[in-house]
């Protein structure tokens, strides 16, 4: 039988992150995430849920995280869901939660579009993507796909036809 783990969720952080280091030196974080959610009651009226989910991430998107953000602040996580299991006091517990392979800083949100400190005046600011994965290939040949634009100085680059 197949399987697929994946969640991308979006939402607000609950608190202000704590950044920790392994005794490797590899940086880790466990962020607390609200997401909303807004449906009609069988009575017409509007409900809204809070979810409550927590999320880890690891590496360079730990301390990214840690350095821009904030409580309050939007983002957006891709990653996988991780089932943890332990025992306290002769009791077996359980929680699930997210391992973040992807985080995206989402601007115009409180606190300051996604900077701890505030100060944004609700300016929406660029979004920024962060994953400690290298990068992949989607050229499929889809319109969409560009190659490398040049920088200058080559072979044409002064050519009067070029349409820009």
């Amino acid at each position: 039988m197949a399987s697929y783990n994946r969640v991308i969720l979006v939402g607000n952080l609950t608190r202000d992150i704590e950044l920790k280091y392994t005794p490797g030196g590899t940086a880790v974080t466990d962020i607390g995430m609200a997401v909303n959610d807004r449906r009609k009651s069988a009575t017409g009226d509007w409900v809204d849920e809070t979810t409550f989910v927590d999320v880890t991430l690891w590496g360079r998107t730990a301390e990214v995280a840690s350095e821009y953000l904030g409580k309050g602040s939007p983002i957006l996580v891709e990653g996988r869901l991780k089932l943890d299991t332990w025992e306290t006091e002769g009791q077996k517990r359980s929680k699930l939660r997210v391992v973040c392979d992807r985080m995206q800083m989402l601007g115009g949100g409180p606190g300051g579009g996604g900077s701890p400190g505030g100060g944004g005046g609700g300016a929406s600011r660029p979004v920024t993507q962060v994953s400690d994965e290298p990068p992949v290939s989607m050229d499929d040949g889809s319109p969409g796909q560009r190659d490398a634009q040049p920088t200058g100085g080559g072979q044409g680059y002064e050519d009067p036809d070029i349409p820009f």
